[in-house]
């Protein structure tokens, strides 16, 4: 009885209003719009007359961002659920490695090439969450080993059957292929030659391509960066998975006594970060028209660090696909506008050092805020 003046007085936590100002200083985003908007100020005050901000110049780095927001939309719900998976960058190399000795090697049609390469890198991550979830292991050491187990197959199986690390040709051998187009084409080429006929971006002024735009259409890998995040950032806001994967990553004991299907999200969550994995993978494939033993090293550790400058809390239940994309552009503009900049290259990482420190203290007192801690 002593408690109800407390309660009718609006003391309850559960009653309690908060300000405007306190609700966005909340959101999972902010250390990413805050990042984001730092870091473009900058680039612009010093390398705005470069050609960063040309349509070369942005289509440059919204490549780079584009890769990095693949695999952060994947590490980004996954950690949201409570887990790490540090097997993503040797995923990717085995992914693309798989894809050419299928295709190229084995002769096999590319669509089948890769479909197949799909199934069986998720199978691989359904397998890394049936391991975490039956042994209780941290997840961190469990994808630790696959890291070394997928890398170790990724240069054994092309030097065992091809005598090299490098297996190319693919670009020949996926040479009207349908699937291949969904990966390693590009869409709107009409609006970007009209833009170019129009003076509004730049066009090659010699040669065989004289009038054809620089820029000539979207890569195919901006598509697939574009599509994860609006299906991630829908997923996780507006369906009772997102609120089970929240709830999954906050307190899973609590989120089991309630009905919520823990051990089914976490596993599924591994598998759609082993599924971005792989569309990198067949994007990078594509692009390049070969795979190499050593793609996709240290990508895991981009991918964990976008989502925590995007506003993940590494103790899980909290973060933003949103925010994990804002990260990836972060990365992508800073690694290009460093060159455009013309500061040594060698810096990014310090640069990137600095924003993650930012990002973390700056999570750090989110956390506090939302618990109330000191």
């Amino acid at each position: 009885m002593s408690e109800a003046p407390n309660v009718a007085a609006g003391v309850d936590e559960r009653i309690k209003t908060r300000s405007r100002f306190r609700e966005a200083m909340i959101r999972p985003e902010l250390g990413g719009i805050v990042g984001t908007i730092i870091v473009f100020t900058l680039f612009a005050l010093f390398a705005f007359d470069s050609g960063m901000f040309n349509s070369q110049g942005i289509m440059n780095w919204s490549q780079v961002s584009a890769q990095f927001m693949i695999i952060a939309v994947g590490a980004c719900l996954l950690m949201i659920a409570g887990e790490f998976d540090l097997s993503v960058g040797s995923m990717i190399g085995f992914a693309g490695m798989m894809i050419a000795i299928f295709s190229v090697t084995l002769g096999w049609p590319v669509w089948m090439a890769i479909i197949v390469t799909f199934v069986l890198c998720t199978a691989l991550g359904a397998l890394n969450g049936f391991i975490v979830i039956r042994t209780g292991l941290p997840s961190f050491i469990v994808t630790l080993a696959f890291l070394f187990i997928l890398r170790g197959f990724t240069i054994y199986f092309p030097q065992t059957i091809e005598r090299k690390t490098i297996i190319g040709g693919i670009k020949d051998v996926a040479e009207g292929d349908w699937l291949a187009a969904l990966f390693g084409g590009k869409i709107l080429t009409g609006l970007f030659q009209w833009m170019g006929d129009a003076g509004l971006i730049a066009v090659f002024e010699r040669g065989t391509r004289a009038g054809q735009p620089v820029v000539d259409g979207v890569p195919m890998l901006i598509v697939w960066a574009l599509a994860l995040i609006v299906f991630g950032h829908i997923l996780l806001t507006k369906t009772k998975f997102g609120n089970w994967i929240y709830a999954a990553g906050g307190d899973a004991e609590a989120a089991r006594n309630s009905g919520v299907p823990v051990n089914r999200v976490k596993i599924l969550m591994f598998m759609f970060t082993a599924f971005c994995a792989t569309v990198f993978a067949t994007c990078q494939v594509m692009e390049f028209g070969s795979a190499g033993a050593d793609r996709g090293l240290l990508k895991e550790f981009e991918a964990i660090i976008a989502v925590v400058i995007g506003g993940a809390l590494l103790t899980g239940g909290y973060g933003s696909v949103i925010g994990a994309a804002l990260g990836a552009l972060i990365f992508g503009v800073v690694q290009q506008g460093l060159f455009f900049a013309g500061v040594e290259s060698s810096l990014f990482r310090v640069f990137l050092g600095m924003i993650l420190l930012f990002a973390v203290i700056l999570n750090t007192y989110i956390r506090r805020m939302i618990t109330g801690e000191r």
